[in-house]
C-alpha cells in the first residue's frame, strides 16, 4: 500500500488539506462551487445552519444544511490551475486517511456542481439565461498531466474542432470531456444545454481585443459556427473543463452551470447580475 509522502500532499498542523484549510469531516459529499469567495456568503445565508465557516487566500468554504441536507459551498478562485488545486483537495478530504496517509478502501463519491458566470456564444443563450456544461472544451491542458486523460475525452469532437478552427500548433491541444449526465438532468432539466469552452484568460484567450492585438481575431467566428452531431458551443468561462475531467477521472459526479452576463454574438452584457445568479443559486440548493 502506498504511503503518500507529505512532498506529494501537505496537511497542516491543524490536520486540514493545505489549500482549503477544511479537514475530512467538515466535507460533505454534496459540493456547490464557484469562483468569488463573496458569492459563498451569499450561498450561506440561505442556508438553514452553518457547521463551519474557513476562509484561506480565495478558498472560502462553508458547510451547514439546506432543507435538511448537508452542503458544502466553496470558492475555487479564477482558472483550471485553481480547480488542480480544489478537486485534488475534496478527493483527499474524501479517500484518503490523513493520519496514515494511504488510500481509504472505500470509496467516497462526490457531487459537485460549479455555479458561474459566463459570456454566450449563440443567438438562443441571451443575457440572463442560464446554460449547462453538457460537454465542456478545455484550452489548459491540466487534465494531461495526469494518466489516463484520454480515457475520459471525446476525441471525435477534438478532432472535428480542432479542424474547423485551424487550431495553432503554439495552444495546448483542446480536450473534450463530458459532464455527469445524471447530475445534468437532475440540476439542469429546464435550461439551455450545450458545450462550454474554458479558456486560460479573460481578455484574449476569449477574443477580447483591448490593446494587445489576436493572434487570430477570426477565432471567435469559426467557434461559433462550428457544429457537430447537432451540437454547437454556447459560451465561454475558465473552469468547467477541468472539473468535469479530473471529476470523471477520480470516479467523481461533477457538472457546470453558469448564467450568461454577456452576449459575444449580440455584443451586450450586463454587470448587475446579482438577481439572477440568487434564483440560480436557489435552484442549484434545491435539486443538488
Amino acid at each position: 500500500m502506498r504511503i503518500i509522502p507529505s512532498s506529494e500532499f501537505i496537511i497542516n498542523p491543524d490536520g486540514s488539506a493545505f489549500h482549503l484549510h477544511i479537514k475530512p469531516e467538515q466535507l460533505s459529499d454534496k459540493i456547490i462551487m464557484m469562483g468569488d469567495p463573496d458569492r459563498v456568503t451569499l450561498t450561506a445565508s440561505f442556508l438553514d445552519s452553518i457547521e463551519c465557516d474557513i476562509q484561506s487566500r480565495e478558498f472560502h468554504t462553508v458547510t451547514g444544511t439546506y432543507k435538511g441536507k448537508r452542503i458544502t459551498v466553496l470558492s475555487h478562485g479564477i482558472g483550471t490551475d485553481n480547480i488542480d488545486i480544489v478537486l485534488t483537495e475534496l478527493d483527499a478530504l474524501a479517500n484518503i486517511e490523513f493520519e496514515t496517509r494511504t488510500v481509504k478502501e472505500e470509496f467516497k463519491q462526490l457531487s459537485m456542481v460549479r455555479i458561474g458566470t459566463s459570456g454566450g456564444m449563440q443567438p438562443h443563450c441571451p443575457v440572463g439565461s442560464y446554460v449547462v456544461s453538457e460537454k465542456s472544451i478545455g484550452f489548459d491542458g491540466v487534465i494531461h498531466y495526469y494518466a489516463g486523460s484520454r480515457d475520459v475525452c471525446d476525441i471525435e469532437f477534438e478532432d472535428a474542432f480542432q479542424k474547423h478552427v485551424n487550431w495553432s500548433p503554439y495552444h495546448c491541444s483542446p480536450y473534450v470531456v463530458n459532464s455527469d449526465e445524471e447530475l445534468v438532468d437532475r440540476i439542469g432539466f429546464d435550461m439551455i444545454k450545450g458545450v462550454t469552452i474554458s479558456a486560460i484568460g479573460f481578455y484574449g484567450p476569449q477574443g477580447r481585443h483591448v490593446r494587445l492585438p489576436l493572434a487570430d481575431p477570426n477565432l471567435n467566428a469559426k467557434i461559433e459556427s462550428f457544429r457537430f452531431d447537432g451540437s454547437s458551443i454556447t459560451n465561454y468561462e475558465m473552469e468547467s473543463s477541468a472539473i468535469a475531467g479530473l471529476s470523471k477521472m477520480m470516479g467523481h459526479k461533477a457538472m457546470t452551470v453558469c448564467t450568461i452576463i454577456a452576449n459575444r454574438v449580440a455584443l451586450d452584457s450586463d454587470a448587475n447580475y446579482k438577481g439572477s445568479i440568487e434564483e440560480l443559486l436557489k435552484t442549484v440548493l434545491e435539486r443538488i
